[in-house]
């Protein structure tokens, strides 16, 4: 049975402008559109409301927050996908690469963490392929090249998991994202109520990981990646010497540049920075590193990540766009430059023939304020 449905008088966000017009959906296609504010019978009335593509969420940790919501509390993993799936659909979001850590560290009894992508990844899998999402998913492999077990990890995946997206990891204190290695012991000792000895000790466990397996596991990363025939990512890129070896490596997507150097040099060899709503939206990195406004300023911002915070994609997506006084330009980050980088041809933009991935919402105070979420036609929150 054929189902249709049309959205009218509604203020479209195309990929390079906003028009008032209508889209025609049919099973699960936009198969229509046009401009002007007639509303033909049997259509829903927009009232003026922002109808754009659905979002296309590159890096979220969210799924592991829900598997564990507290220090050593191990959520049932069905019910944690369910509610994450959820949560995404309920912020605009129908398409994410879901983020799940390989490489763990076994030997240190105070900081020790175990494997769990390859049982996650599985789980998800089944249940994506069952039907009970509402959105679409893939496996975003991050690869800790600061561990012990990254190799063996990466072994069990394969072509056929169809991991979309892999990103090299480097959280060796003192360089990338913790360079000022004061902000590092904020975040562990707060975190784990260490004292100044236990850091030390730490600090110096994973630079000796390091040392032992960096080089080793950054090539066991980049020859994974080519395997799966998934993007590369790089991460937390500090300097140009780091983005020259991560174009050597045939990275396409830098994840959270730290500095207006590095993102520089990753537009200098083509390669896309993406950068974090919740630096966005606060104004600032917590890290101290650079400030997603500022590469959004000088022309070097191209995605935007909810990264920690899924509601932050749609309203950094608005707040770039009411800075740069252009919508579409601003929902360009968060819809048609993740598709593109990922090789989504078929979302991402109000196209005719393309899957009918939709939002519709309204600003209120200058915030989003969601009316509706479609997945292939479907209504998903």
């Amino acid at each position: 049975m054929t189902q249709e449905m049309i959205l009218a008088n509604a203020t479209l966000v195309l990929p390079e402008e906003t028009v008032t017009g209508s889209i025609v959906v049919r099973d699960g296609q936009i198969v229509d559109m046009a401009q002007g504010a007639s509303v033909p019978s049997g259509a829903e009335d927009c009232d003026g409301d922002y109808v754009a593509p659905g979002l296309v969420e590159l890096h979220t940790d969210n799924l592991e927050r829900h598997m564990r919501p507290r220090p050593k509390v191990d959520w049932p993993h069905q019910a944690a996908i369910v509610a994450h799936d959820a949560e995404l659909a309920s912020v605009g979001i129908t398409t994410v690469f879901d983020a799940l850590r390989v490489g763990s560290i076994l030997s240190d009894p105070n900081k020790k963490y175990g494997k769990y992508a390859r049982s996650v990844a599985s789980e998800l899998l089944s249940m994506r392929d069952n039907g009970a999402l509402r959105i679409s998913h893939h496996i975003h492999l991050r690869a800790e090249t600061c561990s012990e077990t990254l190799v063996d990890e990466l072994a069990e995946f394969g072509p056929e998991d169809r991991v979309g997206i892999v990103s090299l990891m480097d959280h060796t204190p003192g360089q990338r994202q913790f360079s000022d290695i004061s902000k590092f012991e904020a975040y562990i000792r707060g975190k784990y109520a260490m004292d100044s000895e236990g850091f030390d000790d730490y600090v110096a466990f994973l630079r000796g990981l390091h040392d032992q397996y960096g080089k080793k596991h950054e090539a066991a990363t980049v020859a994974a990646a080519k395997r799966y025939g998934a993007v590369l990512a790089s991460h937390d890129d500090t300097t140009a010497v780091q983005v020259a070896t991560s174009a050597g490596y045939g990275i396409h997507l830098a994840e959270f540049p730290t500095t207006v150097e590095a993102a520089h040099a990753n537009h200098a060899h083509g390669i896309a920075n993406i950068m974090g709503g919740p630096n966005l939206v606060r104004g600032g990195s917590h890290s101290g590193n650079v400030a997603a406004i500022d590469l959004a300023h000088r022309g070097l911002l191209d995605i935007l990540s909810s990264d920690y915070v899924p509601s932050s994609l749609l309203l950094g997506a608005v707040m770039l766009g009411r800075e740069w006084g252009d919508m579409a330009k601003g929902l360009h980050t968060v819809t048609a430059a993740p598709a593109r980088y990922t090789n989504l041809d078929d979302r991402g933009r109000l196209q005719i023939g393309l899957q009918a991935d939709l939002i519709r919402f309204r600003l209120a105070e200058g915030v989003p304020a969601l009316r509706a979420v479609w997945h292939k036609g479907v209504r998903a929150a």
